[in-house]
């Protein structure tokens, strides 16, 4: 019997909350300590990802986003393959440390 060939995917979250409040503050903040939490890496200021070992591993995290949510604000997710993740292009600036390391959490031995 042939093994099934493992499909990575990355789920991008995007978000845009108020932090006009004390409040709204905590609630950001409690919102992208969970992220880090759940393994995501921030790729910018309100644009985090992780990748998922397939589907049923990017609807588990995206489940989990949706029960984290704060109450406020606006809150994307978006799943590419690792193909399409490994064609983005970075225009201006540096890769952060966390996007050199995860090419090499990919490999499988």
């Amino acid at each position: 019997m042939k093994s099934e060939e493992v499909r990575f995917v990355w789920m991008f979250v995007f978000f845009d909350l108020p932090v006009g409040t004390k409040s709204d503050r905590r609630n950001a903040t409690r919102f992208r300590k969970f992220l880090k939490d759940d393994g995501f890496m921030m790729l910018q200021w309100s644009v985090y990802s992780r990748v998922c070992r397939g589907d049923d591993a990017a609807e588990k995290h995206g489940q989990r986003v949706t029960k984290n949510l704060p109450p406020r604000g606006s809150v994307r997710t978006l799943q590419v393959t690792d193909r399409q993740y490994a064609r983005m292009r970075l225009l201006l600036g540096e890769a952060t440390f966390n996007e050199k390391k995860a090419p090499q959490q990919l490999v499988l031995l």
